[in-house]
């Protein structure tokens, strides 16, 4: 048992666990709308697009966090922007923001000369870095995305049932839009440091992909997709000390696996359980399958999953 209690004897390694464990608690509330919504692309676009404010920062001197918030929120709000004034569909505002955002972040790390080590934390992230300041400033987002998800739940739900039905049942549609694209912003930013911004998009998703065939509710979605997030935070940070492999690759890694893992688990279950009886486990109350985005996703949750 030496492999799995040596890691936990060293303070950083607690920092990072603590950390990682927040960080998955924030993307396991927020991962489970991006997969309902179809928003994978959303969420991967705003990661590349806090280069240019994580590169700046480290040049002038600043806190890395605020320059990828600040770049962060610039590129939601772009978006937004482009959708709302221009002609382009929201794929394609996405796309041509993220393609220039990454590449004013390449841009500004080949120009400066002091990118040597930091290059590779901006992409991969230093979990292992987590102070006890990154923590109260993660337990402080985690504070502000439970508070959003909880006076936002009717209004995510009916909007992606149907924009009409939110409407007419006073919800505001729009704002719902844009608090769900806040957070996802926010959970970018918070996962920035434990998994850089290449890797964010897999703990976003893996965990609330792995807790989908499980659970019929959403809020039960969110509390196993956290779950699933920390024990990927474990896992990957005992992978990484006794393997010596980047700590954040291997939560990341660690994430898909689990994803992996769980499809194949329920439906070897599922043929199991179908063979006596002809027919197939769940029933009209399961969570819908990941739909891409731009397509058929108001249909993604039933009306009267609106009150849950």
């Amino acid at each position: 048992m030496s492999w799995l209690l040596d890691p936990l004897r060293a303070d950083f390694v607690l920092r990072a666990l603590l950390g990682g464990a927040l960080v998955a608690v924030i993307c396991g509330i927020v991962g489970t709308w991006v997969v309902i919504r179809g928003m994978a692309f959303l969420g991967e676009a705003i990661g590349h697009g806090m280069l240019p404010g994580v590169a700046l920062a480290t040049v002038v001197g600043a806190p890395v966090l605020v320059g990828a918030a600040v770049s962060a929120a610039i590129m939601s709000g772009a978006i937004g922007l482009l959708q709302r004034r221009g002609r382009l569909s929201y794929d394609t505002s996405i796309g041509l923001l993220f393609v220039g955002m990454l590449s004013l972040g390449v841009i500004i790390v080949s120009h400066s000369r002091s990118f040597a080590t930091d290059a590779t934390a901006m992409l991969f992230g230093d979990v292992l870095a987590v102070d006890d300041g990154d923590i109260v400033v993660l337990a402080g987002a985690l504070v502000v995305t439970i508070a959003v998800a909880v006076s936002f739940h009717r209004a995510f739900v009916a909007t992606a049932f149907d924009r009409r039905i939110a409407r007419t049942l006073g919800l505001r549609p729009q704002a719902a839009h844009v608090a769900l694209v806040g957070l996802v912003t926010l959970a970018v930013v918070a996962s920035y440091q434990a998994v850089g911004s290449l890797l964010v998009v897999g703990l976003l998703l893996a965990p609330a992909v792995a807790a989908r065939p499980w659970t019929t509710r959403i809020a039960a979605t969110m509390a196993l997709a956290s779950a699933v997030g920390v024990l990927a935070v474990a896992t990957g940070l005992v992978v990484s000390w006794n393997a010596g492999t980047a700590a954040g690759a291997s939560i990341a890694c660690a994430a898909i696996l689990f994803a992996g893992l769980s499809g194949v688990l329920r439906g070897a279950l599922d043929s199991v359980r179908r063979r006596p009886h002809g027919t197939q486990l769940g029933g009209t109350d399961r969570l819908p399958a990941v739909e891409p985005a731009g397509t058929t996703h108001q249909r993604a949750v039933a009306p009267s999953a609106v009150s849950r």
